[in-house]
C-alpha cells in the first residue's frame, strides 16, 4: 500500500537522518535534495546504508523546478526540503519578495502544493513511499523583516494542507520523531 509522510521540525533536528534511514533497506530510493550539494552528514549516512545493505540510491541535487519530472520508475522518494523548494518557487516568481502582494502569495502556495500532490499521484501509481522534508514554521515569533514574514506565512500555509495530505505526519526535535498523524 503507498503512503506519503511529512516529517516537520525546526533546523537540525533529525528530519534528514530520520528519512534517510526510514527507507534505509530500499533500493533504488530517489533522493531529491533541492540544496546543490547534500549535506555531509546526510550523504555519509545514505552512503553507510547503501553499503550495509547492499542497495543504490539515486541522488539528485539542485531540484529546484518540476520535481515530479524526476520520478520516472523509482518506488521510494525523499523530498528534501519543502521549505527550500518554497523558498525557490517564491524567488522564481517575484523579484521583490518583500512587496509581494496576496495575489502572488497564494500562485506561489497553489504551485508548490501542485508540485507535491504531482509526486505523490506518481508515488501511488507505483504503490510506493514518499518522504517530504519541510521546516516547522508553528514554533517562532513573526519576524521583523517582511521577506521572512511572507516566507514563514507561505510555507505554514503549504505545510498544512501537505500535512492533510499525507499519510502520516511525525515532528522531529533534538533528534527524536514523534508521529502526530
Amino acid at each position: 500500500m503507498s503512503k506519503t509522510i511529512l516529517v516537520t521540525g525546526g533546523a537540525a533536528s533529525g528530519k534528514s537522518r530520520w528519512a534517510a534511514s526510514y527507507l534505509s533497506a530500499c533500493d533504488y530510493v530517489l533522493y531529491l535534495c533541492v540544496a546543490d550539494e547534500l549535506d555531509a552528514d546526510t550523504k555519509g549516512r545514505i552512503e553507510f546504508g547503501n553499503k550495509q545493505n547492499f542497495v543504490e540510491w539515486d541522488i539528485k541535487p539542485g531540484v529546484k523546478k518540476d520535481p515530479s519530472e524526476l520520478i520516472t520508475d523509482h518506488k521510494f522518494v525523499i523530498f528534501d526540503n519543502l521549505a527550500a523548494y518554497t523558498s525557490a518557487v517564491m524567488k522564481d516568481m517575484c523579484s521583490d519578495i518583500a512587496s509581494m502582494n496576496e495575489e502572488t502569495k497564494k500562485a506561489v502556495e497553489k504551485k508548490v502544493i501542485s508540485d507535491v500532490t504531482e509526486m505523490y499521484d506518481k508515488i501511488m501509481v507505483v504503490d510506493g513511499n514518499m518522504i517530504t522534508i519541510t521546516l516547522e514554521t508553528g514554533f517562532s515569533v513573526t519576524p521583523d523583516n517582511r521577506e521572512q514574514a511572507v516566507f514563514r506565512e507561505i510555507l505554514g500555509n503549504i505545510n498544512q494542507r501537505i500535512a492533510n495530505m499525507s499519510n502520516e505526519v511525525y515532528l522531529s526535535a533534538s533528534g527524536i520523531q514523534f508521529k502526530i498523524k
